[in-house]
């Protein structure tokens, strides 16, 4: 990526305010230390590109370079200076086979490069193949992943400040799906940040 679009993509600047759309859009659900997105996600946007390149072109890179800048704006925030360990929303094994990656492990590496904190891939799981959100309503975003998570040791996390990265945050429904989960683990606190967001 150039310079010049670089500095053309659309910053939320949500990782230094305490209170934003994202915090907004999940109150009262799950109690959560901070929820940020790096850029907003538009139809038709350069950040609508890359996600998609990422997902479905097969072109890793770029999710890897977006959490590497992701993660040099959370070194900067006093929200995300005690996190312990870093966990990516897990894909199904079907669909990470089949796509060879899983898109949210990458921009989780890229954001640990710059922390130096290490990536659990293991303690939270997808153990049903949910469909695509893509496609659907607020509501049916919500059921479609309800419960579609598990944590597969509740000791492995025992007492640490969880990081829980995805890729896109449209309602808000898998970050809220994953952190329940993960609340069952003893002592935990879970701060939330993705590389795009829908919410304005």
């Amino acid at each position: 990526m150039c310079a010049i679009c670089l500095h053309q993509l659309p910053k939320t600047n949500f990782y230094i305010q305490a209170e934003n759309p994202l915090t907004e859009a999940l109150w009262g659900r799950v109690p959560l230390e901070h929820v940020s997105a790096m850029l907003y996600f538009h139809k038709g946007n350069k950040v609508q590109n890359l996600i998609h390149h990422l997902k479905y072109k097969g072109q890793k890179e770029i999710g890897h370079y977006l959490g590497m800048i992701d993660g040099k704006d959370l070194l900067k925030s006093s929200f995300y200076q005690k996190v312990d360990v870093i966990v990516p929303v897990p894909l199904h094994p079907k669909k990470k086979r089949k796509r060879g990656y899983n898109q949210s492990e990458i921009i989780a590496q890229g954001i640990a490069e710059i922390l130096k904190k290490p990536v659990d891939t293991k303690t939270l799981v997808k153990t049903i193949a949910s469909e695509s959100q893509t496609r659907k309503s607020r509501l049916n975003r919500w059921l479609n992943v309800k419960e579609v998570f598990s944590v597969s040791d509740k000791n492995c996390l025992k007492d640490k400040h969880i990081l829980l990265v995805d890729d896109v945050f449209t309602t808000g429904a898998t970050c809220d799906a994953c952190a329940t989960q993960l609340m069952e683990i003893p002592g935990v606190k879970i701060s939330v940040v993705t590389i795009a967001c829908t919410v304005q």
